[in-house]
């Protein structure tokens, strides 16, 4: 047991490790990529979000394979049932997908206007607004200390550009509502994670 809590613990500072490595070469990659001084115009930010959603909702039509058993015929089935036999379902994604895309297309503008350092702390403020959003749409409650926590965040935020500064600000309140709104709908519905990924990448 004390064995297993030990690996339990080097998984999480491991998927910790990881998921910093992965948040900070995305906004390097990107702004080095939105910056880069080349012959002919940059390419869209809405191809490079239309094909991110693409690839997502490939890596989850495999993960219900993977739970399907790896059965074609079950993956047709779920995907079937659960997608195209409840469209009023699907359509709860309508709201947070529309937002998700406006988010995505707005980061790509931030950072063509601001350096990475400046976008990955004012992007921080995203924290904010989903402590915010929970609070309103899902009833949690938040400590003294958590409040503080995120007023102090808050003004820790320096004054930038302000084209870049309003598009990650816009980006924060979009990431927060569609983020909750997203969990919402996860947890008043039995369909998996991956379902509603696919269903969210539809629109």
């Amino acid at each position: 047991e004390e064995k297993s809590q030990e690996m339990s613990t080097n998984l999480k500072y491991l998927s910790l490790g990881i998921l910093v490595f992965q948040t900070t070469s995305l906004v390097l990659t990107m702004r080095y990529s939105r910056t880069l001084k080349e012959e002919g115009p940059r390419y869209l930010s809405s191809t490079a979000v239309v094909i991110a959603e693409l690839l997502k909702i490939l890596a989850c039509v495999l993960l219900v394979y993977k739970d399907s058993k790896c059965n074609l015929r079950t993956l047709n089935r779920v995907l079937h049932d659960e997608i195209l036999n409840k469209p009023m379902e699907t359509l709860k994604l309508a709201i947070p997908s529309g937002i998700y895309t406006l988010q995505n297309n707005l980061l790509y503008v931030a950072l063509s206007n601001l350096d990475a350092a400046t976008y990955q702390v004012t992007y921080q403020l995203k924290i904010l607004t989903t402590a915010l959003f929970s609070v309103s749409m899902l009833s949690k409650k938040l400590g003294v200390y958590q409040w503080l926590s995120l007023v102090i965040l808050m003004t820790g935020v320096a004054f930038v550009q302000f084209v870049g500064l309003m598009a990650v600000l816009i980006a924060c309140f979009s990431s927060g509502f569609a983020g909750v709104y997203f969990e919402k709908i996860l947890k008043e519905t039995k369909q998996s994670v991956w379902i509603r990924n696919i269903q969210l990448g539809k629109f």
